[in-house]
């Protein structure tokens, strides 16, 4: 079993539900993501291109495991319709024993029966 350590969750925002909800399913169904959190409005104030932008999002809170990270990366990358999208990784510090357990089987499923 891996410890909380080896997990990781990952923050992205975007411009709306349904793209959210669509990132989510494809990261899931690939495996990718074992669990993905979406919270319908935030609000972010942030520079780009010299401008002070200010927008309504949605933040996808995504949980998955550290040798996820390239690949879920990439994927995010090419579903979203940000230029520039925010991917922030946090590691898992803590979590309970049961919860690691089932992302461990979500995202290692191969590894389920050694």
């Amino acid at each position: 079993m891996e410890n909380a350590s080896s997990f990781r969750i990952v923050f992205i925002s975007t411009s709306s539900f349904e793209n959210a909800r669509n990132i989510s399913r494809i990261l899931v169904s690939e495996k990718l993501a074992a669990c993905c959190t979406i919270v319908p409005s935030v609000f972010s104030i942030y520079a780009w291109e010299d401008v002070i932008e200010e927008n309504s999002e949605v933040m996808l809170m995504i949980k998955t495991s550290a040798l996820k990270l390239g690949e879920l990366e990439a994927r995010i990358t090419e579903l979203h319709p940000y230029d520039v999208p925010e991917i922030v990784s946090v590691a898992l510090d803590q979590s309970a024993r049961p919860y690691l357990n089932w992302m461990q089987t979500i995202l290692h499923e191969e590894q389920s029966g050694e």
